[in-house]
Parts: C-alpha cells; structure tokens; sequence
C-alpha cells in the first residue's frame, strides 16, 4: 500500500524517530560509563593503593574493551541483520545494553569483593560494546532504508543525533547526582543512579520487536529474491569478507577521526581538566553537555547538505577543521574559563558534525543491501576500536611522557589525516564503480 511504502511521510517519520531515540538511550548507557571510568571508576573498583596514574589508565582500560567488543557486536548483529532482518537485530541488542548497564549499576566495589568487581565490570562493559556494535548498524539502516535516496543524509543524521542526545542525557544526570549528594554520598551511591535509569531501554526493545516496521528496502529486497526473513539466504559476513573489504577497511579509516576527536573531547578533557588542571568537574561536564546540545541541530544540516551536494566534500572539509582546532582546543581548555572551555569543546564538535551528519548514508551507500548490515557496521566498528577504544589511553599517556597537551593535538591532526585520506579513497573508488545513490 502506498502509505506504507518507501518514502511514505508517516512511515520515515516513525521510523526515523524511534530509532533516533534508541540509538539515542543506547548511547546514553555507553557514554555513563566513560563519564565514570573518567570520575569515579578509579577509586571504586581499584586497589586503593595504586598511584592515581595508574588507577586512571586501569579505569579507561576497561572503558577500551567496550571498543574492542563492537566490531564482533558488529560482524554478529550485522550477518544476522542482513539474514533475519533489520529490526529483530536491533531490538535483541537494545535488550542486552539495558540489562548490562544496569547490572553495572547494582556492582559492588572492590573494598566489597575484591578482584571480582573489576572482573565483572570489564564482563559487563564487552557485553556494553557487543550490543552496540549491532545498534548503530540497525537504527541507521532502519531509518535510511525506510527513506527515499535523495533525503538518505537527512534521514540518517537523525540516528547520528543519538549520540549527542544520549551524552546530553548523560552529563545532565551527572549533574543533578553529583549536584544533589556530597562528594562521599556521590561515591557511595549517586554514581549508581544514572545506570539504573537505563533499565527503560529494554522497554524501547520490546517497542522496536513488536510495533517498528522493517525497513522498506530490506522487505523489497526479500520479496525480489523470492525468500523471507525466516529463510535465510546465504552468508552475509564471509560476501563481506571477500567481496567488499577494501570498503570496510576504507570506512573504518574515514571514522577514526571522528571517534578520536569526540572521546578526546568528551572523556579526555574531563578527567585533564579536573585532576590535571583543577577544573571543577560540573564546568567541565556542562560544557560538553551545551556542546552536545548544539551539536544536534548542526548533524541534521550537514546531513541535509550531503542529499545536496554529496557526502565526501563535506566530510573531509570536517576532517581537515577538526585537525586544525586540535591545536586551539587545549590551550582554550587550560586557561580555564568556562566560556572559553564551552567554545574550544563546541567547535571540535561542530566540525565533527561535518563527518557525523553524512557518515551513516555514506557507508549505507557502500555496499548493496543483502551485506550492507555486515559491512557498514563492520567498518564503523573497526574505526571505532583504532579511534576511540584506545583515544582517552593514549592521551594520558602522551601527556605523561611529554608533559604538554600538544602531543596530544599532534595525535589529533594524524587521526584527522588518515579519515581524510581513507574518504579520498573512497571517491577515487567510487570514480571507478559508481556506488548506489547519491555519494
């Protein structure tokens, strides 16, 4: 019927917003863990008699492994979203983040069980990273699938705003906890709330099973192969593997700016500014969550622009502005200024807006429906591990060995460098073998 078809008004808003608001709790629970691992997690689930150094690298240690888990989040929820569908990959990683952040938040510490809390919060943080290396893959396909090619970037940037919606809500309860508790009551419990909160992203689950439409491409690519959802077609990872892994490998190092930049800028900076620099942690935390906020307005016009004018301009440009303000952004942080910390965190996010807005149409556009699952959520993964997974570790360190935050901004502006040459591949390719839509 035509109401229900592809590019159906009410239909793509449906779609788009329910998935806008999955990706955006998902995140959510993702980004409460950073914020922890950067305020808390050192002194809770650590030996009490490790230098603080290296009870920080510990805490961000096991921020990594939710990184290192989202491409097998990736290549599992991918290969089975290209056989069984969209959606029903989607809901079951929904399910699995809201049961394991909330878990997290019941955790007791190491004064209470030793060696076992760090354990079962590492065990808990890689089933965080399995389930939303599947979600970003689902929502995103959802959403563009459901649309018609010329609005793919509008369409697709509402999913992206998940991730600034989610951080927002993250930092915003940060607030209000550590707000409303005293330093010890925050450590004690109020660190707890945030996660348990996420308990309400296994009811957006169950919503995506039982009442979200599968995506309109993904249907009418069933019905064109004469097959369904129930009987599976061949094997979607190892068309992947063979077929398309210069794509994936290229899209993965057109997100590792991306991720760099925006963990730097969100995690990084907050623990820097508040042990390194003394910044109180709710000036630090309300910049990132007034930049977040600015940064959801500035996603869904990049994307818009990219149904215009093509995704690769727009997004090496972002490359190219996000390296550069590396250099600016700590020297704005260091002096202090709340002002001045909003505005170097607010543009390093803008620019990356240029990248985000356009990047789920861009990678959806690389590969033909039947593998695209696997392969944009392989590639978006593999980016995520190299650029953010390791991005909060390797600044300390850097900052430790040098004693200057410019090593830091040097690590930046070499990230920015590879996205930039990786997106220039990727139109060299294109040249060659037109990809599907508009790129």
């Amino acid at each position: 019927m035509a109401e229900d078809g592809p590019g159906s008004g009410a239909r793509i808003v449906k779609v788009a917003t329910t998935a806008s608001a999955a990706a955006a709790i998902e995140w959510y629970d993702f980004f409460i863990y950073g914020t922890a691992a950067a305020l808390v997690f050192p002194t809770l689930f650590f030996p009490a008699d490790l230098p603080p150094f290296v009870a920080q690298i510990a805490a961000f240690s096991t921020f990594a492994v939710g990184f290192i888990a989202r491409p097998i989040g990736g290549v599992v929820f991918g290969h089975f979203g290209d056989l069984i569908g969209r959606k029903r990959a989607l809901s079951i990683a929904l399910l699995i983040m809201g049961a394991a952040t909330t878990m997290i938040g019941l955790l007791p510490s190491y004064e209470q069980i030793g060696v076992a809390a760090p354990l079962a919060l590492v065990a808990l943080r890689f089933a965080q990273g399995l389930s939303v290396g599947g979600q970003w893959g689902g929502a995103a396909l959802m959403a563009i699938e459901s649309a018609p090619p010329n609005r793919r970037g509008f369409y697709g940037s509402f999913v992206q705003i998940g991730v600034p919606l989610g951080l927002v809500a993250a930092n915003l309860i940060f607030l209000i906890v550590s707000g409303a508790s005293s330093d010890e009551g925050f450590l004690a419990w109020g660190w707890r709330i945030p996660f348990l909160l996420s308990v309400a992203l296994v009811g957006i689950g169950i919503y995506v099973h039982f009442r979200l439409e599968e995506s309109s491409e993904f249907e009418q690519a069933e019905a064109a192969l004469g097959v369904s959802v129930d009987k599976p077609k061949g094997m979607p990872l190892a068309k992947v593997l063979s077929g398309h892994m210069p794509n994936v490998l290229l899209a993965g190092g057109a997100f590792v700016a991306n991720n760099t930049c925006f963990y730097i800028a969100i995690t990084y900076i907050v623990a820097y500014g508040a042990s390194t620099l003394g910044i109180p942690r709710e000036t630090l935390l309300s910049a990132v969550m007034f930049s977040s906020v600015l940064m959801i307005p500035i996603l869904i016009v990049c994307g818009r622009i990219s149904d215009s004018y093509g995704r690769r301009g727009i997004f090496m440009l972002g490359a190219v502005l996000a390296g550069a303000w590396g250099f600016a952004m700590f020297p704005l942080v260091e002096t202090g200024s709340p002002v001045l910390i909003t505005a170097a965190i607010l543009i390093e996010m803008a620019f990356l807006s240029m990248m985000y807005g356009p990047q789920a149409a861009l990678f959806a556009e690389l590969f033909p429906v039947e593998v695209r699952y696997s392969g944009a959520s392989l590639g978006y993964q593999l980016g995520s591990v190299v650029g953010g997974g390791f991005a909060p570790i390797i600044a300390t360190a850097l900052f430790a060995q040098f004693h200057s935050a410019l090593s830091i901004s040097v690590y930046l502006f070499a990230m920015c460098v590879i996205s930039f040459l990786s997106v220039f591949a990727l139109s060299l390719r294109a040249r060659r073998a037109p990809a599907e839509g508009v790129t």
